[in-house]
This record gives structure tokens, sequence and C-alpha cells, in this order.
């Protein structure tokens, strides 16, 4: 077995075919571009100048090798340069997967890259099958830690994971709160596993660095860690395949985080990544698709990472210094409308046979386009009683005899293998009292704050946020969250998504703030309501500026899909 490597043999342009594109419905794999993976190695510090057979690098999910054989070229590069042999880079990478498809394919595509380099065939394969295990990583004990940490972690929500996985990852892991996607925990245990001195460096959704089940991993990050730097790529096109969230890519080291440059990346391309890979290094290149800001001072605890414009970031603080939050103001209340977990069985017809008391009205996103409800003809079927507990499906013949015809198919959700005894019941509670209340109803995924009056008549499906108060007129209230400062808030926040959608989801809409209805004259509320109900978008925005105090809201731009 030939151990000395051949200093002669050079490193080709194009060493690996990086495959076919990839949904990434199966196993949440989708494929990171080449050059993004160069920038994300190159912000770990994993760099062929460096002795990289002296370090030690992890891919946690190795997928079809995107970031593996370019890792590997880069250490037989460096190997060549610090007089290294195959003894010293034995051990210097680490990889992972669930899917045994995808390790014997990774396998191949490293072993390819190192025959095409000058290894014989069988050093290539050696080497391939040291550095890559078929195994769950986030089950899997490790003996040591790593110096650099990079990868494109899986896109799957806890949710679609057996019962029995969830539960072992939520022992495991802190950091998977609530209806958290699985790449969290594979930060969290990336940065357990950061050696001293060490880097991680991901490319992910950005969905943690904002919402509420990203808060236990923001805090672990405030707490423990120095963030080294950030790019934003909401307008780019990092993956060979369409994703629906924004990405955003990341470095993390050991330490507190002082001031952090951020960078925005215009598409992407080659010429952006090395620009901001030397720009982020210490290094400008201009280049006109880059931009960089540098932050003074991070975001403390679990707070949203909300990355704008110094001027946007003051307008915020000064709003939320001065106005409390909506759920704090007039007995406003904000709530979700009703998760069945079969839409298909328990959303019917008013000619469906079963006991009348069991169906209530219901309304869905589909049925609003507008500002204005259309009666579809909708019902959820209801299987509770008034008592909060399951209803004696005894009790009801009809209702029983249409459930059990869907048995098996009803029997497959989560929440009935949770509960057998109730495993007719819907996620969430149905509360008849709900369809009479006067509300303000919200689409959970929009381009704008899409805002409808209710009148009293339906129940909400899920897809729509509810808001209710004591003490305010909710048409006026409807005409300021209508509104552009309303917008403000929730956008600063949110989620965004690609075609320039927001997700208006509870934990955002918390973040809204209010004057007190008293506070606002009542010739003002009187002018809200009428602008409301006449969808007067552009009188809406100059009166809620009135009613805030404000004359404008610097730094916040957004292309008004309101109609």
């Amino acid at each position: 077995m030939q151990t000395a490597l051949d200093l002669t043999v050079m490193l080709p342009q194009s060493a690996y075919d990086y495959g076919e594109r990839s949904s990434g419905e199966a196993h949440g794999v989708v494929l990171t571009r080449p050059h993004v993976v160069n920038l994300i190695l190159d912000l770990a510090g994993y760099t062929a100048d460096r002795d990289l057979a002296s370090l030690s690098l992890l891919e946690p999910a190795c997928g079809h090798g995107a970031f593996l054989v370019p890792a590997a070229e880069r250490l037989i590069q460096s190997a060549r340069r610090h007089d290294r042999d195959l003894r010293d880079i034995e051990s210097a990478i680490r990889s992972y997967d669930v899917a045994r498809a995808h390790v014997d394919r990774s396998r191949l595509a490293v072993a390819g890259a190192l025959a095409r380099l000058g290894l014989p065939r069988g050093d290539a394969e050696r080497l391939s099958e040291a550095w890559i295990a078929h195994g769950d990583f986030l089950l899997t004990s490790q003996g040591r830690r790593f110096d650099a940490v990079v990868g494109n972690p899986p896109y799957i929500r806890i949710e679609q994971l057996s019962p029995e996985l969830q539960d072992e990852y939520r022992h495991r892991y802190r950091s998977l709160y609530d209806r958290a996607d699985l790449y969290v925990a594979f930060i969290e245990r990336g940065l357990d596993l950061l050696a001293p001195g060490g880097v991680l460096s991901f490319i992910c959704a950005d969905r943690w660095t904002l919402n509420r089940y990203g808060a236990p991993l923001r805090r672990m990050l405030s707490r423990w860690f120095r963030v080294q730097c950030y790019i934003d790529l909401h307008s780019a096109s990092p993956f060979e395949s369409d994703v629906v969230a924004y990405p955003s890519i990341f470095a993390v080291s050991h330490g507190k985080t002082g001031s952090v440059p951020v960078a925005t990346l215009r598409t992407a391309s080659p010429e952006e990544c090395e620009a901001a890979s030397s720009a982020l290094r210490g290094a400008p290149a201009p280049c006109p698709g880059v931009t960089l800001s540098e932050y003074p001072s991070w975001f403390e605890g679990d707070d949203p990472w909300v990355l704008s414009s110094p001027e946007h970031l003051e307008a915020l603080r000064s709003l939320e210094a001065r106005f409390a939050p909506i759920e704090a103001v007039g007995g406003t209340r904000v709530g979700i409308g009703v998760a069945t977990g079969n839409d298909r069985i328990y959303i019917v017809g008013g000619d469906v046979d079963i006991e009348r008391d069991r169906l209530v009205p219901l309304v869905m996103r589909d049925d609003i386009e507008e500002g204005r409800i259309r009666d579809a003809g909708r019902f959820v079927i209801n299987t509770f009683g008034d008592d909060g507990k399951v209803v004696n499906l005894e009790e009801y013949p009809r209702l029983s005899g249409y459930l059990r015809a869907h048995e098996a198919e009803i029997r497959k959700r989560y929440i009935a293998q949770k509960s057998a005894a109730s495993w007719f019941r819907t996620i969430d509670r149905v509360y008849p009292a709900l369809v009479s209340t006067r509300k303000l109803l919200i689409p959970d995924i929009a381009g704008s704050n899409e805002v409808v009056y209710e009148e009293g008549r339906f129940h909400p499906h899920h897809n729509l946020y509810v808001i209710t108060s004591e003490g305010w007129d909710l048409e006026a209230l409807g005409g300021l969250l209508s509104s552009r400062v309303a917008l403000f808030f929730v956008w600063s926040y949110a989620v965004k998504m690609r075609g320039g959608y927001l997700r208006f989801q509870a934990q955002y809409l918390r973040r809204i703030r209010l004057p007190p209805p008293d506070s606002v004259a009542e010739d003002l509320r009187s002018e809200l309501r009428s602008s409301f109900r006449e969808r007067d978008f552009e009188r809406l925005d100059e009166l809620a500026l009135r009613a805030y105090g404000i004359d404008a809201l610097p730094g916040f731009s957004f292309v008004d899909t309101r109609k």
C-alpha cells in the first residue's frame, strides 16, 4: 500500500459532478451548490493553506457528498503542501448519514475524487470508508471533538418522525422545543462537539433565528458561543433545488459574541461567494451583489435576531418602548383555528348524515377574498362536549357510524396513536361559542396583512388566526392591524418565504404593539372603521401613523400586496 502522497498531481478544476437535483422530500436532502460549499468551508477555516491533517472535520449528514468531496480535495492539497502521508489523514474527516444509499453514494464520490487526485484506488476507497459512516449522527457517541463542523443539516419537521424517535431526540436535545425542525438538534449537537478554537459553519433555514422554537438555541448561543459572522441569503439561490424557506449561513465558535459582520448576497453566485469569503475573512473584495454591515452588538438571550438597517431597528425599539403588546391592551387575544388531523374526513358538507349538533360552521382560507367571506357550506365535526371531553359515541349513532367507516385512516394520525381511547378526536378542540363571537381573521401565509372582519357566523380553520377584543371596537382594530404600522412589527420578526410571503403566526402577531383604545380619539376610531370597511389601505396607513404618534417608519419598505 502506498502511503506517500504524490506531490506532482494537480487538483482538477472540477473534481466531481455534484449529482442530480434533489427535491428534499425523501430524507430532508437539499443539495448545496459547490461555490456555496466552498464559502462555508472557508468560514470554518478549513482551507488548504493550513495543515489540515492536524485538524478534524465533521459533516453530520453527508447526503450526496456535496461537502465531503471539496473537503477531501482540500485535505489532499494541504497534505501535499505539508509533507503528510496517508496515516496522518486517516481520521481527519468524519461524516454520517441515516440512509445507506447516501453513505454509498458519498463514499463512491469521495473515492472517485481521491483517485482523480492520484491516490491508488484501494487507498481512496479505504479512506472514504473510514471517513463516512452509516448511522444516526444525533444518536451516535463521539470519542473526540472537531475543529471544523460544516454542512447543510436535514430539513425535516420533527412531527414527521415516529413518536418513539421524537421522544428520544427531545430527551437528548433541549433545543428541540415546540415544533422545531430537526436541523436545530444538528446545530446543538455540532456545537457540543466543537473543539476549543474550532468553528461550526452551517447553511440552513433561518426560521430558528426569529421564531419561538429557536429560542432555546438562541439562548444557548448567547450564553456560550461567539457568532463570528452571518450571511443573509433571502434573495439568493444557494441550493440545487428550490426551497420554500429562506436560508442563511452562519459561523460560530466558543466565546462571547461582540461585533458581528453580516453579509447579504443578491444571488450567491460564485463571484459573490468568493467576494463574501474574502470580506468576512478581512480582505474585502468589492462585488456589486455583496453588501456587508457591521453589527456592533448582537442579540441577548433568546431575543429574535432581527437583522435590518439601524434606522429600522431604532424605530422598532422605540415603538416597543412606548406601546404594550397586543394581548396586554384592551382584553385583546390572539388564537388559531381548529386543526383536525385529517381535513378530508372531519370537514364535511351540510348533507352529511351526522347529528346536527355535531356540525359547526367553518370558514377556511380559500373562503376569503378581497376582505369578504364566502359561505362555502363547510362544517367541521365537533368530537368534544361542552365539558371539554370527547363525546360518547354511543350517544351519537350517526356520528359513530361515519367515524367508524373511516376508522382505519383516522387511527393513523399521531393524536389517535397517542390516545387510543379517544382515537376519533380532532387534534384541537372545537369551540362552538366561538362561532357567534365577533372576530378578526388573518390568514397564516400571505404577502401582506390581510385582515377580515367576521361578524359571528363561523368557526375558523387552522390556517386562519383569530383576534378577539373586549376593549377595542373590532373594525377600528381591524383598521390598525391592516396598516403598514402593524405590518412593520410582523415583518420585523416573521419568517420570510419565497415569493415575498410572510407567516402571520400567533407568535408574530403577538409582537404587534397597540395604543390603548381610550388613547385613540373617537373621530380617529371612526375613520379607522370606515377606511377598514372600504379597504382604503393608503388612508389606513395615514390614520395608523396618527394613532401611534409617529410620522414615518424609517428603514421599512415592502411590496404592497394589499387589495
